[in-house]
């Protein structure tokens, strides 16, 4: 027989066991917000008369302390970059109560916007990219947490063996031969060992349209929980390669040049080069993820990012050479996907 207890366990009775203990009026609207692909749920708060928050709910109790949430926001507001205020949290509801930034993605933001304000706001996303890189080399081994992870081999391995896992058999349905696997498994080991071995910057992990938000005229970054060190492409990749928003190959370009110009790097044509090979990687772990939340979690949100993604794959195997016969082997998946 289920536990009463355990159904009564939800992310929306906590929100409300919150509201109870808050001390806001009974009149205060809980509102469910739009989720990510994380076991996390959002609700925002709207008190009568007084500025909206946003609840943060956990799938379980929390440890305030060394909740990656709170200590990656307290980093990157040294960076500085800016973020939700985290107003506080319930460890026993496992609730983290932050700053309402609105309902204004980049996504969004830039559907309507000319093309010229587009690129600026594309350029302040790459200056963002930018400070995190400069600002965590400044701060680098004054905190733990992001700085003790890193997309080594062994990460990087993980986010592959998923895309196999979630995308090519329990999404495209396709059957993998032993052998095929084995190939597989050496092109995936030879494409996360040149990753691991470039050196290493902090990294937001998940720099793309969906979060960043447009509030108070400037960007804000949401979802930044999983920072950790990894290629300087990486975000890069993210942003410019979204599987949300299509930006034409000279826009990426011009904000490639513009990146070089505030990070001071001048790599040219081999920074192009692990752009490229970044974006397989990413690519390919993006397409785990959607694979997984349309196959095994029933999430439709993420269906149209399909088939952008797989050609953001196809384009960039095409541009590195090393990755023929990866390309080769996974030409069948990489087709555009069926209707």
């Amino acid at each position: 027989m289920t536990d009463p207890s355990r159904q009564a366990d939800t992310p929306e009775s906590r929100a409300r066991a919150w509201l109870r203990s808050s001390g806001l009026p009974p009149s205060t609207r809980l509102a469910p917000l739009a989720g990510d692909a994380s076991d996390r749920r959002f609700v925002r708060v709207v008190p009568p008369g007084a500025p909206s928050r946003v609840l943060v709910v956990h799938d379980g109790p929390i440890d305030p302390e060394t909740l990656p949430l709170i200590r990656v926001a307290e980093l990157f507001r040294r960076l500085p970059v800016r973020v939700p205020v985290i107003h506080g949290a319930d460890a026993a509801l496992g609730i983290v109560v932050v700053e309402d930034l609105g309902d204004t993605m980049l996504e969004d933001a830039v559907a309507t916007l000319p093309d010229d304000e587009r690129s600026a706001r594309y350029r302040e996303a790459v200056e963002i990219v930018a400070t995190i890189q400069s600002g965590g080399r400044r701060l680098a081994g004054s905190d733990a947490g992001p700085f003790d992870l890193a997309f080594d081999v062994v990460k990087l391995m993980q986010e592959l063996d998923f895309f196999v896992e979630h995308f090519v058999v329990g999404f495209r349905r396709h059957s993998l031969t032993e052998p095929a696997r084995r190939a597989l498994g050496e092109e995936f080991r030879a494409l996360a060992s040149d990753m691991a071995d470039e050196p290493r910057v902090l990294c937001h992990r998940d720099f793309h349209s969906r979060n960043l938000m447009v509030h108070e005229g400037r960007l804000h970054v949401i979802d930044f929980q999983d920072a950790r060190m990894g290629p300087d492409t990486y975000d890069l990749v993210s942003l410019l390669r979204d599987a949300y928003v299509a930006l034409d190959v000279d826009e990426v370009d011009r904000l490639i040049t513009h990146y070089e110009n505030v990070a001071g790097v001048r790599a040219g044509a081999r920074l192009r080069q692990r752009f490229a090979r970044t974006t397989v990687q990413r690519a390919l772990k993006a397409l785990g993820t959607f694979g997984f939340q349309i196959a095994v979690r029933g999430n439709p949100r993420y269906r149209d990012a399909v088939p952008r993604t797989l050609g953001y794959a196809r384009e960039a195997i095409r541009q590195d050479p090393d990755r023929r016969r990866l390309g080769d082997l996974l030409a069948p998946v990489l087709a555009e996907a069926p209707s």
